[in-house]
């Protein structure tokens, strides 16, 4: 259940990342978490008394939706994890041992809404982090996402959109900056998005030195010098955005016997579109089609 919850989870679009908010009266639930770890409290008495506060939260709120709320401590690597999520069921149909259709009610793990996951490790021992806590955000500030945000008494701490699209400017740029003829470009910018994906899809954040071995084994550290040299104000481990990925890879398009497709950190720099006009210049032509146009000419 825990594995099916996780995969959800990491695929879900429209996360943040954040930290606590310091403990107090309004936020507890740090210093219960903290007391649980220190041994202070059991698990269960740990998560008996948050989701009366949850509870107590939802009513005054309003919006109670119901459900079961999941609490689980776990360990990936070296790395302990707390998953918080509430639950809920949806109707199915089953085939019983006599073949007979039968009514079936199960978990619908696809359906998350409310969740968070905190890298308890991270926040036990980096105090400078801003991002220990990832949990999804509800689209346009809904209340209902809010009441749970403040029962985990959180507050965004990383922009991960941001964040991204200020990591594939710094790529665009150092592509540009190395001259890369359009092979190399093209296999840099695919090990980014590969890379960029994977941690995604595990839930983890990309590790910019770790990204910059990937992209040039021969000079690990290049783009990584880039990124500092340049001040583009990156923390050293960023939340992958899979959305803003998505738009990075290429852009392409077909019709009446014409193919355009084209990697995204082109535009601007050897690709110009002029929007009112609605057409596309292009610098640097590859030589096998220049060699075409000539002998067509």
């Amino acid at each position: 259940m825990l594995a099916d919850l996780n995969e959800s989870y990491n695929a879900k679009q429209g996360k943040a990342w954040g930290l606590f908010h310091p403990e107090s009266g309004a936020f507890p639930f740090s210093g219960w978490l903290k007391e649980y770890m220190d041994g202070g409290k059991d698990f269960t008495a740990f998560s008996k008394v948050a989701v009366e506060h949850l509870q107590k939260l939802m009513e005054e709120s309003n919006l109670s939706v119901g459900g079961h709320v999941l609490f689980a401590h776990y360990q990936q690597g070296m790395t302990d994890y707390l998953a918080i999520a509430l639950l809920h069921h949806s109707e199915g149909v089953a085939v019983t041992e006599q073949l007979d259709v039968t009514p079936s009610r199960h978990l619908d793990l696809g359906q998350l809404h409310l969740a968070a996951r905190i890298n308890v490790s991270e926040w036990q021992n980096n105090k400078q982090s801003k991002q220990y806590i990832s949990f999804i955000k509800g689209k346009n500030g809904k209340k209902v996402s809010e009441y749970f945000r403040d029962f985990i008494g959180c507050q965004e701490g990383v922009d991960g959109p941001g964040e991204t699209r200020t990591l594939l400017k710094a790529f665009s740029d150092f592509v540009e900056s190395e001259d890369l003829p359009e092979e190399s470009a093209r296999e840099k910018t695919k090990t980014l998005v590969d890379y960029a994906s994977s941690q995604a899809k595990l839930g983890e954040p990309m590790g910019l030195e770790e990204l910059s071995e990937l992209i040039d084994e021969e000079r690990p550290k290049a783009f990584y010098d880039h990124i500092r040299n340049k001040d583009y104000g990156l923390s050293p481990e960023i939340p992958a955005d899979k959305r803003t990925l998505n738009q990075f890879r290429r852009f392409t398009g077909r019709a009446e016997g014409l193919s355009i497709s084209f990697e995204a950190h082109l535009l601007g720099s050897k690709i110009e579109y002029d929007e009112e006009a609605g057409t596309l210049v292009i610098k640097g032509l590859p030589t096998q089609l220049t060699d075409q146009l000539k002998r067509r000419n």
